[in-house]
């Protein structure tokens, strides 16, 4: 796929990974259960699908095993079988190994939770690597992009911190392709007031995404300031990040959205 990257994206939670503790003990249940769910995705018509690890908690901080990259690239490339649009996210932060499975498997970008800066996380603190990721890309895979996080959910920033400058330099020092606003966790509304803050920080025509808690009833205003929309946790059985995606929500939800203009 070519062309400019779609505005709506799907999640596909993993199930727990090798070497993970929750880990199942069957690499091919997690691939074909990641291949399945993507296609339940695709089916109901969405464009875009972001593969992300989402059952190994608790994450790495920074650096995964190679066990956990092996994986992440077996299930991404089944993912791409849809033939819609991929995404990568290495949880908590390792933006080498996304970019590594993104080169291996074509997908078109990575999301980065601490591009530039630093955040005090469940793992402990953590410390973007822009400068590296940069120079690994222009290499390594010079066409995939790359969507940062503006103060990722999960997490704190330092005191003092200025969430518009932060949004200035994750652009235009960081070298990210997009920005990602979302709330304080995982299926949590963002703050539209910081994302309106976010939004006249950063030059016009700056792709803006909204990476937590979108749901039928809310996107609407969110589209009043984003232009992108990942969803995940409203798609799925019940409403529930850790389950199944759910066929019915799926179609609903893309239909709400390809009359906004995003499907």
């Amino acid at each position: 796929m070519t062309g400019p990257l779609p505005r709506l994206v799907g999640m596909v939670h993993l199930l727990p990974l090798p070497g993970s503790p929750r880990f199942g003990g069957s690499v091919e249940e997690v691939v074909e259960t990641a291949a399945e769910d993507a296609r339940v995705l695709a089916d109901a018509g969405f464009p875009s699908l972001m593969v992300e690890n989402f059952g190994d908690t608790p994450f790495y901080a920074e650096t995964v095993p190679p066990e956990t990259i092996a994986a992440m690239a077996l299930a991404v490339a089944r993912v791409a079988e849809t033939g819609v649009a991929s995404g990568v996210n290495v949880l908590r932060n390792d933006a080498s190994a996304a970019l590594g499975i993104a080169a291996a498997t074509g997908a078109r970008f990575i999301r980065v939770n601490v591009l530039t800066g630093m955040m005090y996380t469940d793992q402990g603190p953590i410390t973007g690597k822009a400068a590296e990721i940069a120079r690994s890309r222009s290499h390594l895979a010079p066409d995939v992009e790359i969507w940062a996080d503006v103060l990722v959910k999960h997490a704190v920033a330092p005191p003092g911190t200025d969430i518009r400058q932060v949004a200035q330099d994750t652009i235009e020092r960081g070298g990210a392709d997009a920005l990602i606003v979302s709330g304080s966790g995982t299926g949590h509304a963002l703050d539209l007031d910081e994302a309106i803050a976010v939004r006249d920080a950063v030059p016009a025509g700056t792709r803006l995404v909204a990476g937590s808690g979108v749901t039928l009833d809310n996107l609407d205003r969110l589209l009043g300031v984003v232009d992108t929309i990942i969803v995940g946790s409203s798609i799925k059985v019940g409403g529930d990040p850790n389950h199944r995606p759910d066929p019915l929500r799926a179609k609903a939800f893309v239909e709400r959205a390809a009359e906004r203009g995003l499907a």
